[in-house]
């Protein structure tokens, strides 16, 4: 094995992240579902701007009743003949009135079920883009935001910008039956109608003005709602590191900090919505007050019907609502910047279209197609290069060869780079240089190629899910209990199966924490072997184990397949048992290859493995530790 001077590649430089604009990416949200789009904004336009026609009504009732005359004591009297004429018009008039409510209901039913669809397919969307992004990154990249507030945008955030398209056809049926409005109650009285609307139009300009207050201080509300919640989930996910560090109190104190900080923004967003609401109120009761006065005079003069009275007054119901709600919704078009930016931020390496580009499927999940697998007869490695983003630390100008059948292990004191190395021949960190060959043909995607059936990896801390042992082991795969089978006996799982209360059905709990730590590290092995990849890549498998089941093992995993080949492993350990089966052992230092070979040719040849098996190093499974018999 060769070992060249590779040098530390420059950091790449992250371009300057564009955002998309609002209105491009709710269009895309209106393309996720169009019909259903459609059929809401019919609906909701029906529903709202059909809301001007009970006016009309009411005034033509109220006109009927009181003869079209004016509100004096003289002009209620009516004829016996005038009374029968009217009853049945009135009789009509009502008729028609509930008519309208009947289908108003309707509508409501049709827009609230296309409104729901709409809102669960576009997330459903959305949210699978962004799963999808991050599955494409490399999987031993820290993520850019923590946890818990990263499960805050995937939820909220999603949610605001799927619910924002929805307003557009709401703007729509407001605008339009408040346009009819006033231009009704104009055509009756544009005097009175001026009057009503100017206290509204100055509270709308207040409002306006008063809206940046508003939107620093929501900001400033989610940043401390994420800061709250992202603590929170970092606390559930490490109360044993917490707790063994006597650190409660100060972990319990800077929780309350956080919370406070919370609510202390909160309640100066409140005080500031109340208080644009409280001017709103006011206005809207000047506009009301002084409608009463100017119709009273102008009905006292004939000029004005107690039809035209209740038109008013019926109108002002819902027409004094709209500068709120177009300020409301002015400030929402802000708020989706806003959230775009929140989601973009969770890919930063993804160009920001991809959160809207269309899945491969409708409810999907990240596309898996395996790669066509020839079978291993080698692989070649030459000058494997992976530094972490901005330092100098990782694995340069690594060589390796893995013959088909062999068992190689790597080996070397901690943050020698052996975790590491897996991890960028996976393809889990990012390569700086080097080439990888299968075969002799080149592998240049490596993350699309290592994986089943290929390979498979065990990693040093392997993670299981919240829910059954066999759900863990297939994670995704279509049943298969024999290859099940097979998989919980080579990883010496079985006995240990037995004895579970439900056996392969039993629920492991949160991170498998039902489990031991030797079941945990084989219920990892037995999820990479019932895949039957041609490579096996582990990282300390066997860390956990006794003696015993060590061995067995080893010797499971590394026994004759039933068409007669041996299984070729790259296996990261300290243990001697691993070292002495091992056919070639690589020895790491400082991120380079100091030694390859077999054990014994080492320990006669590379002084580093030699203070290693003495166990002069902090490896993490002291050597010397391990008895000469292992």
């Amino acid at each position: 094995m060769s070992v060249q001077a590779v040098p530390a590649a420059e950091p790449a430089v992250r371009p300057v992240r564009r955002l998309i604009p609002t209105w491009p990416f709710v269009w895309q949200m209106i393309r996720y579902a169009p019909g259903i789009f459609v059929l809401q904004s019919l609906a909701q336009i029906f529903y709202l701007g059909i809301r001007v026609v009970p006016g009309l009504i009411e005034k033509a009732i109220f006109d009927a009743i009181t003869a079209a005359a004016p509100a004096g004591a003289d002009g209620m009297a009516m004829t016996g003949a005038a009374t029968g004429m009217v009853v049945p018009a009135v009789a009509t008039l009502i008729a028609l009135y509930f008519s309208i409510g009947l289908a108003r209901m309707v509508a409501t039913y049709g827009e609230t079920w296309a409104g729901y669809t709409f809102r669960q397919v576009t997330g459903a969307k959305l949210r699978h883009n962004l799963m999808a992004a991050r599955l494409r990154q490399p999987g031993a990249v820290t993520p850019p935001i923590p946890a818990g507030e990263a499960v805050n945008r995937y939820n909220d955030d999603v949610a605001e910008v799927c619910d924002f398209p929805l307003w557009l056809p709401d703007v729509a049926g407001n605008l339009l039956a408040f346009v009819i409005a006033v231009a009704i109650m104009g055509a009756i009285n544009w005097v009175i109608t001026l009057f009503v609307f100017l206290p509204l139009a100055v509270a709308f300009v207040a409002g306006r003005l008063a809206w940046t207050w508003f939107l620093a201080y929501g900001h400033a509300a989610g940043r401390a709602d994420d800061a709250a919640r992202g603590f929170l989930g970092e606390i559930f996910g490490a109360v044993q590191a917490v707790k063994v560090a006597g650190a409660e109190e100060s972990v319990t104190r800077r929780f309350a900090e956080l919370s406070e900080n919370r609510t202390a923004v909160a309640v100066r967003l409140n005080m500031l919505s109340n208080v644009m609401g409280t001017i709103y109120q006011l206005a809207v009761t000047a506009g009301i007050g002084v409608m009463l006065l100017l119709a009273s005079q102008a009905m006292l003069r004939g000029s004005f019907t107690v039809g035209d009275f209740a038109l008013f007054t019926y109108y002002l119901w819902f027409t004094t609502d709209l500068p709120g709600y177009l300020g409301t919704f002015v400030g929402d078009v802000k708020q989706q910047e806003v959230a775009i930016e929140r989601l973009v931020e969770m890919i930063p390496d993804e160009q920001p279209e991809v959160l809207i580009a269309v899945p491969p499927s409708p409810l999907g999940g990240v596309q898996t197609d395996a790669p066509a697998c020839p079978p291993l007869a080698a692989l070649t490695v030459r000058g494997l290069t992976g530094l972490y983003s901005g330092t100098s630390q990782g694995v340069r100008a690594v060589d390796l060869d893995l013959p088909a059948g062999s068992f190689t292990v790597v080996t070397g004191q901690i943050g020698a780079g052996k975790t590491t190395l897996l991890r960028v021949l996976m393809g889990l960190l990012p390569r700086n240089d080097g080439q990888l060959y299968w075969n002799g043909e080149e592998i240049t995607d490596l993350a699309a190629w290592f994986r089943p059936p290929c390979c498979a990896y065990t990693p040093q801390a392997p993670r299981l899910f919240s829910t059954t042992l066999r759900e863990n082991i297939l994670l995704g795969l279509p049943p298969d209990e024999l290859l099940l089978r097979k998989a919980v006996w080579q990883s010496v799982l079985e006995p240990d199966v037995g004895q579970l209360e439900r056996g392969m059905d039993t629920p492991v709990g949160p991170r498998g924490v039902r489990l031991s730590g030797g079941q945990v590290q084989r219920a990892a092995a037995a999820r990479m072997l019932v895949r039957t990849p041609q490579l096996l890549v582990c990282d300390d498998l066997s860390s956990a184990l006794d003696v015993e089941t060590e061995q067995l093992l080893w010797e499971r995993v590394t026994a004759q397949r039933a068409d007669g080949a041996k299984p070729t492993l790259l296996v990261v350990s300290h243990r001697r048992p691993v070292l002495r089966r091992a056919d070639c052992v690589v020895v790491l230092k400082q991120g380079e290859v100091e030694g390859c070979g077999t054990l014994e040719e080492l320990l006669r040849s590379c002084e580093e493995m030699r203070r290693l098996w003495a166990g002069d190093f902090d490896t993490g499974d002291t050597m010397a530790s391990t008895p000469a018999s292992y």
